[in-house]
């Protein structure tokens, strides 16, 4: 609990940080830094995590070890703090309240339970490694470049590599998940998860194709 509380500190520090650096950015460019450099971090500490790369996922409803929950408590840090953020947002996006709200349940019972690691450890990095390019597009509008190329070909990368994760990756570690001897408030938290991911799949679909299709009605006007 004590090193849970410090990670949150350090992210809301970094926060600060962040917009002494970038004074004349939006808090909303600030805090996707910060989310930025948590996606990055969470990768290479679940990246080190892994037990055996032949299976990431396995073994499957063991104890955590504790390299796994060091991991874990670092991203649940980071989504309190975030969650914070998201509240206090002019535009309160209800997606991401439920996503994060459905992720700290998730990851805190896991850390409760001392299981699941392997498993929780997966579904960070597969949530995780397309973050940096979601916003990526976001910067990139702050900075200038909305509705340009660079812009599009940032959408279609992160369209591309969220699919891969989420609807690829992202069901069969689920069905990996229920199908293992995991605590029930687990199996629903990575039912809700994987269920969230199919509609934000859903809608980042119908951005790509209306991107793709405004692009290509300029260039034939």
């Amino acid at each position: 609990m004590i090193f849970l509380v410090w990670v949150v500190i350090s992210w809301t520090v970094a926060f600060i940080l962040v917009i002494k650096i970038f004074r004349k950015r939006s808090l909303s460019f600030c805090n996707r830094i910060v989310s930025t450099i948590h996606a990055s971090l969470a990768v290479i500490l679940c990246s080190l995590s892994v037990e055996d790369w032949s299976c990431p996922a396995c073994p499957l409803a063991s104890k955590s070890s504790p390299s796994q929950m060091k991991t874990l408590a670092v991203t649940l840090g980071y989504l309190v703090y975030d969650l914070v953020c998201c509240l206090f947002d002019n535009h309160v996006n209800i997606d991401n309240v439920v996503h994060h709200l459905v992720s700290i349940f998730g990851i805190g019972a896991g850390l409760v339970y001392e299981r699941c690691g392997s498993e929780l450890i997966a579904a960070v990095w597969v949530t995780e490694i397309s973050s940096p390019f979601l916003h990526m597009r976001e910067f990139l509008k702050e900075l200038g470049y909305r509705d340009t190329n660079l812009n599009l070909a940032a959408d279609v990368l992160f369209a591309v590599i969220f699919s891969l994760g989420r609807m690829v990756a992202g069901p069969y570690l689920t069905y990996a998940t229920l199908s293992a001897d995991n605590p029930l408030l687990i199996k629903a938290m990575a039912l809700g998860l994987q269920l969230v991911s199919a509609f934000w799949f859903y809608k980042i679909a119908r951005m790509v194709r209306y991107k793709l299709t405004k692009s290509i009605s300029k260039k034939e006007a």
